[in-house]
């Protein structure tokens, strides 16, 4: 009889959760009758819904057709469960996201969301849910189903954003033994960061007073690894009408703007993020941390995660220690230290949003009154012609005393964050008398020239007062220049002068005049007689990019007294480095091409390859395989087209991985117009003509006009459907 009313129990279960996904799939069927993609002929996915929460269903939608592999990866990543993909090693990605956020509290934020939040982020699982019932051929690596409180983890724009500055080696050391990183370890995550391809972005806004139309104009030129962000057009009857580039599994626009408005974000050397010393005592076996006269108990819980092992899945305990500060991340001269950082997801996702929706100045000004975009500057333009710049968003008050930069006593509450600083207190500038502002991650004190903001009426805490090689190349450009159209602004935007080889040759030909060096003397010559311009055909870019290279590599070695930035390190190289030194770098230099390509006379074309063989996140390189040559150079040389390379590919040549991957000029006006452009194109799947089809375009600065009016899209339509088709 039992086996009996367990059967009958096991078949209604069973018809209950059919009828419940029948149910679902009935109501994703409906809200997709209410949405249409019209596919341009670059494969650009231009959604449109009644809702807004159409538009985000088909925008994820349409995100999955085009690379789901890239928005299954940055959930994996985000929600702490990198580990169950890739292994042991992963796990403290995982400790680290679930320091800032568990599961559990992630699920509490969303049911904390206003009604219209919680809104966009069912469809955002809904439509990627749809996707996966409506294509069973794909199959997840791990997320079979995503779930409305993802978001939570993803908000604020910049995949990874603040939270990959929290070191996971320093996690690992403290969690697995509660030691200091050792000092050699620490001593090599710093040359690392150091000799890093720079990231970073260009923004630049342009007034109509410029501009031959007399529109405001702005480039758009974040620098993201490839194919990091797709090109979308979501509309909705309800007011939304955005375009540009959207992080994979994102449901906003992140970099570009609609009829009226254009956003551009830049990494910002705001301090958005400090670390509190605390000190902790253990009583009768509770943990407390001293704050002031008071002792006050550290929030610890335990955290469960998986890993894959093999074939299987094991499972490792975490505590979670945390003070009111934030996570305890890491020991700094033995005490246990707290990251306090940006952590408010709901208001972050609601900015994130709200912001692709202004229609003018004031409303995008009140927007920034959030204060959760904290890990980037903006540049701004919009039809009224208005430009702007927004230096940081999140900005914490601080006892101006106290050094931020090095990790303060958490137990003194004078150190503690006081508020946040007004969107007006923050360094800002609008409309300023030169006609056009600059960001290129350098400082803001040059952002606009002599009407730049002064660094005295600003706390240090603001910013670095530093500036690099491609805000010199900006400014330089800039300067006493009008007539401004979308083609000539694109032109400024890849001028192919390097000032940082301006700075840094010269000093070697005085090297080598000092010390002559008969073996040398034809490369030496090469270098005196070039303009510093890269193109695919320079022998002197080839020979100046090695060179470079072998400088930073040994000015950051610890050999040398250690310079505080890469511009400062080529401007004082000669004071650094004897002249027998450089002669001695440039000789290795041009050994180095000797033996790898059989001659040292070859074209930067030749060597600078682009490549993309597969839609793998992380693209494998073949020398033996075709590839195309690129005239673009590194940004830490001053390119403002920036094209960085991974250089442990067991490979000779070199292989763009960063840099421009989505860029764009737009013109505002009576009606927006604009050009981008994609490092090889829409899709991530190499059977669709959209793989590569903008890989020629991307290398020959042919940028393609957008569609944004319908009647464009229409005109340029390749395929309209709805999701399910």
């Amino acid at each position: 009889m039992k086996k009996v009313l367990f059967c009958l129990f096991l078949v209604v279960t069973a018809c209950k959760t059919e009828e419940k996904v029948s149910a679902e799939v009935a109501n994703w069927e409906a809200q997709a009758e209410n949405i249409t993609i019209i596919r341009d002929d670059f494969g650009v996915p231009h959604i449109y819904g009644k809702t807004d929460a159409d538009a985000v269903f088909g925008l994820l939608y349409a995100q999955c057709e085009d690379d789901f592999n890239r928005v299954e990866q940055n959930y994996i990543w985000a929600t702490g469960r990198l580990a169950e993909v890739e292994g042991e090693e992963a796990l403290y990605s995982d400790l680290r996201a679930n320091l800032f956020m568990t599961e559990e509290e992630a699920k509490e934020k969303y049911k904390s969301a206003p009604d219209w939040l919680q809104k966009l982020c069912v469809a955002f699982a809904d439509g990627i849910n749809y996707y996966l019932h409506t294509h069973p051929e794909v199959q997840p690596k791990l997320l079979t189903r995503f779930e409305p409180w993802m978001p939570m983890y993803f908000s604020e724009g910049s995949i990874g954003g603040d939270i990959e500055r929290i070191s996971i080696n320093k996690i690992k050391a403290f969690y697995e033994s509660g030691l200091e990183l050792p000092a050699l370890e620490e001593y090599q995550i710093k040359k690392m960061e150091e000799m890093a391809e720079p990231a970073g972005s260009n923004g630049i806004a342009i007034s109509g007073d410029l501009t031959q139309s007399g529109n405001a104009m702005l480039l758009i030129n974040p620098h993201t690894s490839f194919y990091f962000r797709g090109e979308v057009h979501v509309v909705s009857e309800e007011g939304l009408n955005a375009y540009g580039a959207v992080t994979w599994g994102q449901f906003f626009v992140y970099q570009g703007f609609n009829e009226k408005t254009g956003w551009m974000h830049t990494s910002t050397y705001t301090d958005v993020m400090d670390e509190f010393m605390e000190t902790i005592v253990k009583d009768e076996g509770q943990l407390l941390y001293q704050y002031g006269e008071e002792l006050r108990p550290v929030d610890s819980m335990m955290v469960t995660l998986k890993y894959k092992d093999g074939l299987e899945l094991a499972e490792k305990e975490f505590p979670v220690y945390r003070t009111h500060h934030g996570p305890i991340t890491h020991v700094e001269n033995g005490y246990w230290t707290a990251s306090a950082m940006m952590w408010e997801p709901v208001k972050a996702l609601e900015q994130s949003y709200v912001r692709t929706k202004q229609d003018g100045y004031n409303g995008f000004r009140k927007m920034m009154d959030i204060r959760t975009n904290s890990s980037n500057n903006t540049v701004y333009a919009d039809a009224e012609g208005n430009i702007a710049y927004y230096h940081g968003n999140f900005v914490p008050r601080r006892d101006t005393i106290f050094d931020y930069t090095n990790p303060v006593d958490g137990s003194n509450p004078k150190t503690d964050w006081k508020g946040l600083h007004t969107v007006t207190e923050n360094i800002l500038i609008k409309n300023p008398a030169t006609g056009w502002i600059q960001n290129c991650n350098s400082t803001p004190y040059t952002a606009a020239l002599d009407d730049s903001p002064k660094r005295n009426d600003y706390p240090k805490y603001m910013s670095r007062d530093q500036e690099n090689f491609r805000g010199v190349h900006a400014i330089e450009l800039l300067k006493d220049r009008k007539g401004y159209t979308i083609d000539s602004l694109i032109k400024l935007a890849h001028d192919p002068y390097l000032p940082a080889f301006k700075v840094l040759l010269p000093q070697l030909v005085n090297a080598y005049e000092a010390l002559p060096s008969p073996n040398l003397e034809q490369a030496i010559t090469v270098l005196k007689n070039w303009d510093y311009n890269t193109s695919k055909d320079a022998i002197a870019m080839t020979l100046a990019h090695y060179y470079g290279t072998k400088c930073m590599e040994y000015g950051y070695s610890g050999e040398i007294q250690r310079p505080k930035s890469p511009m400062e390190l080529f401007e004082q190289f000669s004071t650094f480095v004897p002249a027998s030194k450089q002669l001695e770098l440039f000789e290795a230099t041009v050994d180095q091409l000797d033996n790898d390509f059989g001659t040292w006379e070859i074209p930067w074309g030749e060597v600078n390859r682009y490549q993309r063989l597969n839609g793998a996140i992380k693209q494998a390189f073949d020398d033996d395989k075709p590839s195309e040559a690129v005239g673009f150079a590194s940004g830490r040389w001053g390119a403002l087209a920036a094209y960085g390379a991974r250089y442990n590919n067991n490979t000779r040549k070199i292989y763009g991985t960063r840099g421009n991957s989505f860029a764009a000029v737009v013109e505002f006006g009576d009606k927006v117009k604009a050009k981008s452009i994609l490092a090889g194109g829409q899709s991530g799947d190499p059977k669709s003509p959209h793989f590569d089809d903008q890989t020629q375009r991307y290398i020959n600065q042919d940028w393609k006009t957008v569609a944004y009016y319908k009647e464009e899209v229409l005109q340029r339509a390749q395929r309209t459907y709805k999701p399910g088709d």
